[in-house]
């Protein structure tokens, strides 16, 4: 039977465990290391007040709000992974506890599929099933406009056959009266936004589900599944356990660009959601990572995606920066960990199933198989 409330010390402990694996830094940690150099808190961007905020988008507007204060700039070639949480530490828990996944600075289908990697991983841990994660595509302000135009003629033919509360919706926003109808299950000739893709919004897609087909990520196609704000596009997904969503993410560049202005900044994030009950206790020294998985090529990171679920059940101590594509910036996260070992593996080691351990102090390196691997770095350990 599914659990109502969860425990807030189990909730912290394990989305920090689970970020830890899949390559998401907390927000207070990044905080931490810039203290003496934030700026103070400048508030909500002006550009910000005439639009209208859903529920999720409050969340991730404080998100970015906090974001901005520390003053780290991502970067296709620097990514920041970021993972936030309103659960703290030697305080009583929220009613509800609010668990989010960041990619700021990918532009890559990559960042999605690892926020929705860590988000599966969580709920299999939280609840002990197989959540449900359903995708869609709302495209880009192109795609939005033609499917607005799509929807307008929809309702206007339907006009009346429509109920009463759906007509008066579909006059004031046709994406909400869309939403309407889908929570009516009345809407099975529905346009779908898929079909008014343009060109760039479509090849986006589709390299996303090629990724999450070659990492062996579930998931399903959800034609019903919209974003009715302007702040969200290209792809949005929600994770349920049973019939209940626990998260919901989307792509949201246009919304990242009213707190960094001019930087064209890439983002995509989901927020995660449940009730929560009891103190968390204070936060104790985290244990030593003894590896360090750095990995070069495609091929590699989609490896690294699926090697995390082992890593992570095994307890394994490693930390990984999946998402970030430089090696230069690897070596220099891994140097801040100061692990004393390097797991590596590039193109070569990926197809051919292995991967090379590195001792940091004697630089010696063993070449070890994908087969086996877990064992032989708990004996190293």
């Amino acid at each position: 039977m599914m659990r109502d409330v969860i425990p807030a010390e189990e909730l912290l402990s394990k989305a920090n465990a689970v970020g830890q694996y899949y390559g998401f830094t907390p927000l207070s940690s990044l905080a931490v290391r810039k203290r003496g150099v934030m700026k103070k808190s400048a508030g909500y961007p002006e550009s910000l007040a005439p639009l209208t905020l859903d529920p999720v988008a409050d969340i991730v507007a404080a998100f970015l709000k906090q974001f901005q204060n520390i003053e780290s700039m991502p970067s296709p070639r620097q990514p920041l992974f970021v993972s936030h949480t309103n659960l703290t530490p030697g305080r009583p828990a929220p009613r509800k506890a609010i668990i989010q996944f960041h990619a700021l600075g990918s532009d890559r289908a990559l960042g999605e599929v690892i926020i929705i990697r860590a988000l599966i991983a969580l709920a299999r841990d939280l609840f002990h099933e197989e959540p449900t994660v359903r995708i869609n595509s709302m495209g880009d302000k192109e795609t939005r406009a033609r499917y607005a135009r799509e929807l307008a003629n929809y309702f206007k033919k339907r006009s009346v056959s429509l109920s009463e509360e759906c007509a008066a919706c579909a006059k004031r926003d046709t994406f909400e009266a869309a939403d309407l109808l889908i929570k009516q299950e009345c809407a099975d000739d529905l346009p779908a936004p898929t079909e008014h893709l343009s060109d760039a919004s479509r090849k986006r897609f589709e390299d996303l589900l090629e990724y999450l087909e070659m990492t062996e990520t579930p998931y399903e196609l959800a034609r019903g599944l919209i974003s009715r704000g302007p702040l969200w596009s290209d792809t949005c997904f929600e994770l349920l356990v049973g019939d209940r969503r626990l998260a919901w993410g989307s792509r949201y560049n246009d919304f990242a660009r009213h707190f960094f202005p001019g930087a064209n900044l890439s983002a995509s994030g989901a927020v995660f959601q449940i009730p929560s009950s009891g103190a968390i206790m204070k936060k104790a020294a985290a244990p030593r990572l003894r590896f360090s998985f750095v990995h070069i090529g495609d091929e590699a990171k989609r490896l690294s995606i699926k090697l995390a679920e082992d890593f992570r059940k095994s307890k394994v101590a490693l930390a990984q920066d999946i998402g970030v594509e430089s090696l230069t910036e690897q070596l220099h996260l891994a140097e801040r960990r100061d692990s004393p070992y390097l797991l590596i593996m590039g193109r070569k080691e990926a197809l051919e199933g292995s991967a090379i351990l590195r001792n940091r102090v004697t630089q010696e390196e063993t070449i070890l198989p994908i087969n086996g691997l877990i064992d032989r770095l708990k004996a190293v350990a």
